[in-house]
């Protein structure tokens, strides 16, 4: 279980994770220079997760799973890809295609998908992983090639979004909440951009800046009115070509966003004054996003309005918006559990299962959000729940 934790006592990294870090940090001091001595936040992300090489993402460490950083639902349990899987047949049912998932992870969601269609059908003609990491990708080939030669064939790896669109389903989970994000602070009548600089002895520090037009137009139309007087928070403008480039892949079916997030509304509450930015590391939860740069996952919780308003933009139908607890309901997880052929085994998947739907926990605080095109049929895992008038 994640729990959350002061920086000044996370675990020491090994020797050779901190000359990882050393290099990252280099990496953003160099940054730093070029743009004249700051570097907006969602710059230095940028660098930190995603640098070829060196990010946190595109480096080699262990992130999923016991072993690393954080645990998602798919590493919890099998139920999770089933569930998935569920509402995945669904819809290829009606439109056929494919299957693409965005950001696979460690592949367990994808594996655990496949293997419950090949039970449920239909078998997408073709499950397409979009995976930027080359480390990330390499333990999805080496996890999917255990899968039946009838199911491992049928799984492609992409550098980009498909070059024509595809019909079938989108997954994407808990992807967005990885984008890169800009950070903003309100001082009373002031408006201010935080970023990171160097300190006079060459250390990382956090950095604010007065705010630019372009962003100050945003919050305004975000959130018409003034803002708290002591506020801290995120803004995620690259959800909107994000989103935009899912709807340019989705010729007929249903795209899924899974993830940690709010309506904007709440998002930002005036009493979330200190935002929704978390840093992950061996399984604590801390808020110091300068703390070892690259060994380390950066998020921050997903406004699902903007995702909304980014999906009818590119010409989506939000279908479905509910909590994760509802769309595993919806998806029959129940069952699931009541399939299990003995008892201890019934036992371990049900003590799975409530970390899956637990309110106040993962249950409550995961969303899920359905983005149609040409479909019409009610989805199933939004059968017990529609909160699209939270939106």
């Amino acid at each position: 279980m994640t729990r959350h934790e002061a920086s000044s006592t996370l675990p020491a990294p090994s020797a050779q994770q901190l000359r990882h870090s050393t290099a990252v940090i280099e990496a953003v001091r160099a940054a730093i220079h070029a743009q004249g001595g700051w570097l907006g936040f969602e710059q230095y992300l940028r660098i930190v997760l995603y640098a070829p090489g060196l990010g946190y993402y595109a480096a080699g460490s262990v992130k999923f799973g016991h072993s690393g950083d954080f645990v998602t639902a798919p590493e919890i349990s099998g139920l999770y890809a089933r569930c998935v899987a569920s509402q995945c047949a669904q819809v290829l049912r009606v439109v056929g295609g494919d299957v693409l998932e965005l950001g696979a992870g460690s592949g367990r969601l994808a594996a655990g998908v496949l293997e419950a269609l090949a039970e449920l059908g239909p078998i997408p003609e073709r499950y397409r992983i979009l995976e930027v990491s080359a480390d990330l990708r390499a333990r999805q080939q080496a996890r999917l090639a255990e899968l039946p030669a009838a199911l491992a064939g049928r799984v492609v790896w992409l550098d980009t979004m498909p070059s024509a669109p595809i019909a079938g389903v989108v997954l994407a989970n808990e992807v967005a909440d990885a984008l890169p994000f800009q950070r903003f602070v309100v001082e009373g009548a002031n408006l201010y951009e935080r970023g990171v600089a160097l300190s006079a002895t060459g250390e990382l520090v956090e950095s604010d800046r007065s705010a630019g037009a372009e962003l100050r137009a945003e919050l305004a139309r975000i959130v018409p009115g003034a803002w708290p007087e002591q506020y801290l928070s995120e803004l995620c403008t690259l959800a909107d070509p994000w989103i935009a480039a899912i709807g340019a892949a989705l010729a007929r079916g249903a795209a899924f966003i899974i993830d940690y997030g709010l309506p904007r509304h709440e998002y930002y509450h005036p009493q979330r004054d200190q935002g929704t930015m978390r840093c992950h590391y061996r399984h604590r939860v801390h808020e110091d996003a300068l703390r070892y740069p690259g060994l380390q996952d950066i998020t921050a919780w997903v406004d699902f309005t903007r995702v909304a308003e980014a999906a009818v933009a590119a010409g989506l139908t939000v279908a479905g918006y509910c909590t994760q607890a509802a769309f595993l309901l919806g998806n029959g997880i129940e069952r699931e559990l009541a399939a299990a052929p003995r008892t201890l085994e019934r036992a371990r998947l049900a003590a799975e299962a409530r970390v899956l739907l637990q309110p106040g926990e993962m249950g409550e605080y995961v969303k899920v959000m359905a983005l149609t095109r040409d479909f019409d049929e009610p989805l199933r895992g939004f059968q017990h729940q529609d909160l699209r008038r939270s939106l």
